[in-house]
């Protein structure tokens, strides 16, 4: 078997441009591969770095994919152009691993150019993503094109959860041998209980009363607006804190304005966080926070539930994709079915889903030594089985068996 020396990761995101889970991801295997073999990223932005085992590069948008064309396009053209540049540059990587439907061609690409596997790692799926082509259009098309490509040549896949597996096989031409579960990790050092109400104060957050905690993007994925209809229904002995920005289109956007208004005008201590704040920051609210609330319609794993539960916050959160993995119902949290109508990402009674979810906030928001219990078991699962260390040592076992004899 060849030895590997090094590896490529290609990433959409990666630090400072990170805005959803699968950026985190690649930011701390990154890290954590690093300690092992040499490891180079490339990525969308002006990034630029060469430390000792980890060099990232960026790649800046080319003008020329906005010019005469539907601006919804822009989005999928881009993504095919830089990926077509990362592939094409020398590169002397014994493989490459892709993260998201943005590079997953690159990876095909680079594999035919440069004679290497290619690995994906699946962190949602277009088909089961519908409500995209809300953004981008017919581009939607082209991204579903690239992503069914790069899925049905790659040499390995990697999903994120059992679920997200089975959504894989169920929905492309694979090998089943080629498709293998590692789950997503966190730093149990970083992500951990800190002192301080700085943050709180300097968002309108009374540090004296008790809130609960959304933290994520502005999307339908993301199920924020049937949280928002969830307000007037949660006790309002607590505060309510969206920490919710990056509005996927000026559509939804518009939908998170008129709803946030609606149950404020109704209900005080609801604060609207209107920004992606940073790692320091988010980790603090989540050590406050009483209560962490994931109300996503499609989530292959959900990251911010492992982040929530490192600071000992209990968790309310939808059983739905990898959640279930995570989040162990009445030991670290609380599950909540969304009844999504059978072939849909729309709950079939979404005042329901609503209800259900006020339901679980008010029941740990009445009972602290259930909280407690909760926080604390949170924690210890996500240190013993989620460490980035025992991740990347499933992965690299993992690339170990793509390698061939020089």
């Amino acid at each position: 078997m060849t030895t590997l020396r090094k590896v490529a990761l290609f990433s959409k995101e990666y630090p400072p441009n990170i805005y959803g889970g699968a950026g985190v991801h690649v930011e701390y295997l990154a890290r954590a591969l690093s300690r092992h073999v040499a490891v180079e990223v490339r990525c969308f932005g002006a990034q630029s770095s060469d430390d000792p085992g980890l060099r990232v590069r960026g790649y800046p948008q080319w003008e020329e994919t906005r010019r005469g064309t539907d601006p919804r396009f822009v989005g999928a053209i881009d993504a095919f152009a830089r990926s077509l540049a990362m592939a094409k540059d020398t590169l002397d990587a014994d493989l490459v691993h892709c993260h998201t439907w943005y590079t997953d061609i690159s990876g095909i690409i680079a594999g035919q150019l440069w004679g290497i596997p290619s690995v994906l790692t699946i962190h949602s799926l277009e088909p089961l993503r519908p409500w995209k082509v809300e953004q981008l259009g017919r581009g939607y098309h082209l991204s579903a094109w690239m992503e069914r490509t790069a899925i049905e040549q790659a040499s390995a896949i990697i999903a994120v959860s059992r679920e997200t597996r089975e959504d894989v096989l169920r929905l492309f031409a694979v090998d089943p041998k080629r498709v293998h579960v590692i789950h997503n990790g966190i730093d149990p050092e970083e992500y951990r209980p800190v002192a301080g109400a700085d943050v709180l104060s300097r968002h309108g957050i009374d540090p004296n009363r008790p809130f609960m905690l959304f933290v994520g993007r502005i999307t339908r994925q993301k199920g924020i607006i049937h949280l928002v209809n969830a307000i007037p229904d949660i006790d309002p002995q607590l505060q309510v804190v969206l920490c919710a920005g990056a509005p996927d289109t000026r559509e939804i956007g518009e939908e998170m304005e008129q709803g946030v208004a609606r149950v404020a005008a109704g209900r005080p201590g609801v604060i609207w966080i209107r920004e992606m704040l940073p790692r320091a920051d988010v980790i603090q609210l989540y050590t406050r926070a009483e209560i962490f609330c994931c109300p996503s319609v499609y989530e292959p794993f959900g990251i911010i539930n492992l982040e929530a539960m490192a600071c000992e916050t209990a968790v309310v959160a939808s059983s739905i994709g990898g959640i279930p993995e995570v989040v162990i119902p009445e030991e670290t949290g609380l599950l909540v079915d969304p009844g999504l109508t059978p072939g849909t990402f729309e709950p079939a009674d979404s005042v329901a889903f609503s209800s259900a979810l006020a339901a679980a906030i008010n029941r740990l928001a009445r009972d602290p030594g259930l909280r407690h219990r909760l926080g604390i078991a949170g924690r210890r699962r996500v240190i013993e089985q989620f460490s980035w260390e025992a991740i990347a040592q499933t992965t690299l076992g993992l690339y170990r068996t793509l390698l061939t004899p020089s």
